[in-house]
């Protein structure tokens, strides 16, 4: 996948675009975690006539206040970021290393086939250049592009009801920021659970609950 860096933000609503009427879909509720929730963002704000509700869960990078963990900017460096697919090879145990980085650690361990799957993935060339392009696109080694952020005066103009579900310890965004991201948003409803920053990861049930109820009050499915 062609990831431009210029006018990255432009191809994910494009992308987004293409996938939901392919899917036949005029108007629809859209969830997304960590940086899929950037992109649901995105799209919302783009194309508020056919989002009807938005969900992020963890916090969305490029939010005000957020912040880039170390280990992805190493990955965004150039020729560095190149260098380590080649010279260590994805496993378990760095899955669980990065995952620790993001505050999931000890949550990771109870998901053993999803910690084999981002091992598979990481080890697909394709899926790799593919992720080291995403992140050049909005990281350099010092942190999120300033370009590429959502400024705080375009958040009073998402119209759609948002669920935001954010970590207590999310190493991307402390709560603080969750607060002052959810007080620019005219119809934002702010959950603060007991996680990192893959909030599904301790506790699914109550997750799919928060995200469930959200969608189904005003008799969605």
């Amino acid at each position: 996948m062609d990831v431009p860096r210029e006018r990255f933000r432009e191809a994910a609503v494009e992308f987004l675009d293409e996938a939901v009427d392919a899917l036949g879909l005029e108007s629809f509720a859209l969830a997304g975690g960590s940086m899929g929730g950037t992109w649901a963002l995105w799209y919302a704000l783009a194309r508020p006539e056919r989002v009807r509700r938005l969900a992020l869960l963890g916090s969305a990078p490029l939010l005000p206040g957020t912040r880039a963990p170390a280990p992805l900017r190493v990955m965004a460096t150039p020729v560095v970021g190149d260098l380590l697919p080649r010279l260590v090879k994805p496993s378990a145990k760095m899955v669980v290393r990065m995952m620790s980085s993001m505050g999931e650690g000890e949550t990771i361990v109870r998901h053993p086939d999803l910690i084999d799957a981002i091992a598979a993935a990481g080890r697909d060339p394709i899926a790799s250049v593919t992720d080291r392009a995403e992140l050049r696109a909005i990281l350099t080694p010092l942190g999120f592009r300033r370009s590429a952020r959502v400024q705080p005066s375009e958040l009073p103009h998402l119209t759609v009801p948002t669920l935001l579900v954010w970590g207590d310890h999310d190493p991307v965004g402390t709560v603080d920021a969750a607060r002052a991201v959810a007080s620019l948003i005219p119809d934002a409803q702010l959950e603060v659970v007991a996680a990192g920053h893959a909030v599904w990861l301790g506790d699914p049930k109550r997750i799919s609950g928060l995200l469930c109820a959200f969608l189904r009050s005003d008799g969605e499915r």
